[in-house]
């Protein structure tokens, strides 16, 4: 285990942008973890996971721990149901991956989602109609103050869409070592409700889609609208779809009758993000090496060298340009750094 200094972070972020870390260290054990944490208690932090969903606008001036523990493993199985622990360093499409080939259900719509499983419960990931939330049991994290292990229940993690107590109440206070999924072994709860997997399956002839089918289904949609980070440096969606008061929406949908929107409850409406960047003629738009992709208007993209503070400006652009034309503010999904 070793703290290197000056260290450059362009391979640790998915968008690809030239950023130095003061100091580096790559963790592969909870002992490590436990050291380091304890030999550089008055030195600034900052906790690196798959680095999928953050933007570098500068260096960061601080001792920047990557979280590389590997594993996983089945708890407690029944009948009907598993208990599996993976560690947060794994890769999260390939532990995806992996529980649909022991024909473990829960997951299977959330495939080619980048980063590590320990950073899912901090922003509640979800895809095409499932959250993490659906089947998160519990995460173990420890206390960066004092190297304490604790585990987090469902309830106390304070699920909301794309937040979490990680984000909100105790953030920066704990690094999360493992997370435990709950899932199926028969009777799957196959959702091809949402988006395009439906026609996806259809266009393939598949009428009782199997776990294999329906994540097939997912990494296609998702490979025609995102681009790979390794070819195109991306962190997927960077905006969340707003979410609207009814009686609000209702005033702006007079205006634009063709607005895109979901019913998400009684009183609240979804509208896609996606389609207001595009309603504004972004959609495909590049300025300098920071762009909008042309598949899918969520994604800002680093055509190669652009600086993350020129993607930020991209997307405060857009921000801006939604609320005057629509009256609706949009929210970044990616943490600025």
């Amino acid at each position: 285990m070793e703290i290197v200094p000056n260290f450059s972070l362009k391979k640790y972020n998915t968008f690809g942008i030239e950023a130095k870390a003061k100091q580096f260290v790559a963790i592969h054990s909870i002992q490590d973890l436990t050291t380091v944490l304890q030999e550089n208690k008055t030195q600034q932090k900052f906790i690196l996971g798959g680095g999928s969903n953050m933007l570098l606008t500068k260096d960061i001036d601080a001792l920047v721990i990557h979280i590389d523990l590997k594993g996983k493993k089945i708890l407690e199985e029944n009948e009907d149901f598993v208990w599996v622990r993976s560690q947060a360093g794994e890769n999260w499409h390939e532990f995806v991956l992996w529980t649909i080939d022991q024909n473990f259900g829960g997951l299977e719509n959330m495939s080619l989602i980048p980063g590590n499983v320990g950073t899912t419960p901090v922003q509640n990931i979800g895809a095409y109609g499932t959250e993490i939330k659906d089947t998160f049991v519990s995460c173990e994290a420890m206390t960066v103050a004092n190297q304490e292990i604790k585990i987090f229940t469902k309830d106390e993690c304070h699920f909301g869409y794309r937040e979490s107590v990680f984000k909100n109440e105790i953030k920066n206070q704990y690094i999360i070592t493992s997370v435990v999924f709950k899932l199926t072994k028969k009777n799957h709860k196959i959702n091809t409700s949402y988006g395009d997997i439906s026609a996806e399956l259809t266009k393939n002839n598949i009428t009782n889609p199997t776990l294999k089918d329906v994540s097939n289904a997912v990494i296609t949609i998702r490979q025609s609208k995102l681009p790979d980070p390794a070819a195109l440096g991306n962190s997927g969606s960077f905006f969340k779809n707003p979410i609207l008061l009814k009686s609000d929406f209702e005033k702006i949908y007079k205006k634009f009758p063709e607005m895109k929107y979901f019913d998400i409850s009684e009183t609240e409406v979804k509208v896609p993000a996606g389609w207001l960047i595009e309603q504004a003629g972004f959609k495909g738009k590049r300025f300098g090496d920071a762009g909008i992709h042309k598949n899918q208007a969520l994604v800002l993209v680093n055509y190669g060298h652009a600086t993350g503070q020129e993607i930020l400006n991209v997307s405060k652009d857009i921000q801006d340009t939604i609320f005057k034309i629509f009256g609706i503010h949009i929210e970044a999904e990616v943490n600025v750094i």
